[in-house]
């Protein structure tokens, strides 16, 4: 049941994507275009999303001790400002501004064959198994040396 809930909502989440016209980099680097041609449409759908969201989070979900299908829910700890953080939210948005395209879109954009989301979507899995295998052991290193 869990894996039929993923797809399900993995589903909808594409179907989102492609309804508000989301899955157009032009349009995204449009609304990062401040100084240019600026489009606010993307505006209008973070926002219409948070007014749908919002209400149903905090009324539906937040009070609740198990999910839907009887698990546990998680809490997730706030995370700590650190030069982890920053630099990475950095990076992303560097990339996102550079391309036009985040992670979601382009995992919908798997459809279109389109060689430069394939390209995307290549670099975007060699660079999580980057900080997985390299950036995190060098890290991990780092601490060990710290402690001896």
């Amino acid at each position: 049941m869990k894996l039929l809930t993923s797809l399900f909502a993995g589903l909808l989440f594409g179907l989102g994507m492609a309804l508000s016209g989301m899955m157009d980099p032009a349009r995204v680097t449009g609304f990062l275009d401040l100084a240019g041609a600026w489009d606010p449409s993307l505006a209008f759908v973070m926002g219409g999303a948070l007014a749908v969201f919002m209400p149903g989070y905090f009324l539906l979900v937040k009070p609740r001790r198990l999910s839907l299908l009887g698990e546990p829910m998680v809490r997730v700890p706030a995370p700590v400002l650190d030069r982890r953080l920053i630099g990475g939210a950095a990076l992303f948005g560097i990339g996102w501004g550079l391309v036009g395209i985040c992670p979601g879109p382009a995992l919908s954009l798997i459809s279109s064959g389109q060689p430069m989301i394939l390209l995307f979507i290549g670099a975007m899995a060699a660079g999580i198994l980057l900080v997985d295998k390299v950036w995190n052991r060098v890290l991990e290193k780092a601490r060990q040396h710290r402690i001896a």
